[in-house]
Formats: C-alpha cells, sequence, structure tokens
C-alpha cells in the first residue's frame, strides 16, 4: 500500500481509500512496536537531512499553498501558519535531531512489585499503535507530530489541510522515503491526499484500525471530530490565554511579557488572548504598555476601568473576553486583585496557558494553585507553551483536557503500558 494515494472522487471510493490506509497502518505499527531504538533514531536521522537537502524542493511547494492562500484572501495570521521559510526548515530539522536525542519510552519499567502467591508484576510502556493527526494550516505539524509518533513506536495516519495540501504532500514523502532508509515499514506513515472533509468523517469512525485521533485547529473543527468519532479523541483547544499584572509586579518587565505574549507571534495557541491589569497597577502600567502594543499594530478592547486611562481604546464586549483572536487584538480588563484575575480566567479561558506577573509570594502561591489550566506561568510570557521550549523536541499537541495527558504531548504522552506477569506455575483458587 502506498503511503500517500489521492482520493476518489465517489463516497465509497474515498471510504475504501481511507479503510486501505489505516490498515496499512495498523501493519506498519504492528512492526514498529518493538523495532530497536537505534533503528528509529536512523530512520530520524536520514529525515533531518532531507529537510536540510530538500529545502528548494519544500518552500516551491509551499510557495503555491501561500499564494493560493493570498488569492483567497486569507487572514494573515493564517498565512504566518502556513507559510514555511529557511530558518523554519532548518529549526524543524534540529527539532527532528532533538527527538533523536530523547530518551526512548518503549520498553520504560513504570512498576514492579511482588505478590504473595509468588507472582512478579511488571508494568511497561508500550505503543499507543495507530494515531490520526488531522490538523490545519501548519505544514511543520506534518514532521513534528509524525517523528514524536515514530520514536515512540506509533504508526500515524495524517490529515493535513486543503491549505497546506502541497507542502504536507512533500513531507509525508520525506518521512516514508526516511523510514525505508532505515529498513523500517513506510506504510506507518499515511498521507490521507485529499481536500474532501468527509475523508475525516471516515478516518476517525475506524476504530477497529485507529487508536487515537488527536486534532489540531479551529474550536469547531475540533467539537465535529469529538461528535463523530467513535475513536477516542484527544483534542488541542483553542488557546485562550491570559496574563495578570499584579499590583507588586516589576511594571518593565511585565511590559516586556505582555509584548512578547501578544505581538510576537499573534496567530499561534499559546499567544495572549486578554491582559488582567490589578487596580492598583493599571494607572502606572496600562497607559506605557497600550502605547507599546498600539505602534506594534495591536488593537485594544477594553473595560470601562482600562478606558478610562486609555481612550483609544475599543469598548469590550463578554464576547470579546470569550474569543481567540489569533490576530493583532488584545481584550484588557482592570481587576480588583488576584482573586478577581483567577475567578475571570477560570470562567473564561480555554484552560492552555496564563501567566502572572508578580513578587507577591502569596498571590504567586494562590495564582499558581488555583488557576485551572494546563500550564501555568510566573513572570514569564506565555508563548513558552510549546514541546520544544519545554524539552520534547517537538510536540504532537497541547491538550487542554485532563485524560491521559494535559499541556505539551511529547513521547511519553504517545504510549500506553501494559503489566507483564511472571509466575511458577501459579493457578487461582
Amino acid at each position: 500500500m502506498a503511503t500517500s494515494a489521492k482520493m476518489g472522487t465517489g463516497s465509497a471510493s474515498l471510504k475504501a481509500q481511507v479503510g486501505a490506509q489505516a490498515q496499512a497502518a495498523r501493519q506498519g505499527a504492528l512492526r514498529l512496536a518493538s523495532v530497536p531504538t537505534a533503528q528509529k533514531n536512523q530512520a530520524l536521522e536520514f529525515l533531518a537531512g532531507a529537510l536540510e537537502r530538500e529545502q528548494a524542493a519544500i518552500l516551491a511547494e509551499n510557495r503555491l499553498d501561500v499564494e493560493a492562500a493570498r488569492k483567497a484572501g486569507e487572514r494573515p495570521a493564517l498565512i504566518d501558519r502556513l507559510t514555511l521559510t529557511e530558518g523554519r526548515l532548518l529549526a524543524l530539522a534540529a527539532s527532528v535531531r532533538e527527538v533523536v536525542a530523547s530518551s526512548d519510552p518503549i520498553g520504560e519499567v513504570t512498576g514492579r512489585w511482588p505478590r504473595p502467591n509468588g507472582l512478579r508484576i511488571v508494568r511497561q510502556r508500550v505503543p499507543i499503535g495507530v494515531i490520526a493527526i488531522i490538523y490545519e494550516s501548519r505544514p511543520n505539524v506534518t514532521v513534528d507530530a509524525s517523528v514524536l509518533c515514530l520514536k515512540a513506536g506509533n504508526a500515524v495516519v495524517l490529515k493535513g489541510g486543503s491549505e497546506s495540501l502541497n507542502s504536507n504532500r512533500l513531507l509525508a514523502a520525506l518521512l516514508a522515503k526516511s523510514l525505508g532508509q532505515a529498513g523500517l515499514p513506510g506504510e506507518a506513515v499515511q498521507f490521507l491526499d485529499t481536500t474532501d472533509h468527509a475523508a475525516v468523517s471516515e478516518l476517525v469512525r475506524l476504530d477497529g484500525f485507529v487508536d487515537l485521533v488527536i486534532p489540531r485547529g479551529s474550536e469547531e473543527m475540533i467539537r465535529r471530530i469529538r461528535e463523530q468519532a467513535t475513536v477516542p479523541v484527544i483534542g488541542h483547544g483553542k488557546g485562550l490565554c491570559h496574563v495578570f499584572v499584579d499590583r507588586s509586579a516589576n511594571l518593565r518587565m511585565a511590559e516586556d511579557i505582555v509584548f512578547n505574549a501578544k505581538v510576537s507571534r499573534p496567530g499561534v495557541c499559546n499567544a495572549m488572548e486578554c491582559l488582567l491589569v490589578h487596580r492598583d497597577a493599571a494607572a502606572a502600567f496600562l497607559p506605557a504598555a497600550a502605547q507599546r502594543l498600539a505602534a506594534a499594530g495591536v488593537e485594544l478592547r477594553g473595560d470601562e476601568a482600562a478606558r478610562n486611562l486609555v481612550a483609544s481604546m475599543k469598548p469590550a464586549t463578554d464576547e470579546d473576553f470569550r474569543t481567540e483572536y489569533l490576530d493583532l487584538i488584545l481584550s484588557v480588563k482592570v481587576v480588583d486583585g488576584v482573586d478577581a484575575a483567577i475567578e475571570h480566567i477560570n470562567n473564561y479561558s480555554s484552560h492552555l496557558s496564563e501567566a502572572i506577573v508578580s513578587e507577591d509570594r502569596r498571590a504567586v502561591k494562590r495564582f499558581m494553585d488555583q488557576v485551572d489550566s494546563a500550564v501555568v506561568y510566573h513572570n514569564a510570557s506565555t508563548r513558552f507553551t510549546d514541546g520544544g521550549e519545554f524539552g520534547f523536541g517537538a510536540e504532537i499537541g497541547i491538550s487542554t483536557g485532563r485524560l491521559h495527558a494535559r499541556g505539551p504531548m511529547g513521547l511519553k504522552e504517545l504510549t500506553s503500558y501494559k503489566y507483564l506477569v511472571y509466575g511458577q506455575g501459579q493457578v487461582r483458587a
């Protein structure tokens, strides 16, 4: 079975093709499960080299996607997520090598104990099996997701967005070729080469072949997949992130953190979407911070207290405080203290990442303990919520749920476990 095959146009043909590729992935997963670490690392090294050697070809395919997105009038934030550059490809190759250098979790013993009857029980990490990754816009996900799955012994079925089809097709081909060069099954990487949304509906119902679905994209897309899926889903949800500037904050530090969290890459999930400021710090902090943000093109939408201090702010609605802009837009609210900030965040946040800027140890502890999000920062930007920044080499996604995995998902989050039980002829009474 080819790693990538263009889909037929009829619903029966599409269903058959998706099923065939998922079945091929299952066969690849069975072969990968017991592959030595050195052989998996060799395949990933081949891939890192290919990303460097094939830059011109990759960038040419990516330009086709970017030009089509521009002609379609897509937002600048989406085009930024879609765009590959020489620097981004080099960073991608470096992240692959970080995964190579990471410990292989497969075979790790996470517990062992004897029983009174003489049985010896061992709990050991194993691959999940076949993981379907459904994603939008960002072609780097094709590589990031796949290398983590493969290092953890899993096969992967990739369904990227139509806007990045050309880029994804070539990257998936390089992945399969790298596996083959290392003597591993190329069918362990399956790319669904279609723009038909029905392929996703078919894929997420293949619980006989697919073990886990990880969607990365809009809140609407993730909700739709959860509604359709019969396969377990771990969602990379939206990133409605907050920064709270406390009254004890170093205001220069706070300004730098706020600026970085909003402006460095506004179109990504770990960018700040809402700024909360302690009422006692607002007059000293907001005017200067607003001026710097506005100079960078940020549109500010504030509550009444914030607008009293910065006249150029537009009024913020309740919907603004619930919106992931993924753009140079920021909602601002003045709050009475750390408890009010915690209450606002727990009510409005997507539970991905929040930050407090403060020198008050009690306020920091209260915030860190009581904010219900996957990642909580003290005196640092929310932009660090990323598998690479956490030392994982790359990430499969950022889970905002609580079951199995939470926050940036690395190699260990792509494993399950089994029990190995050793006896000497015991039978149960």
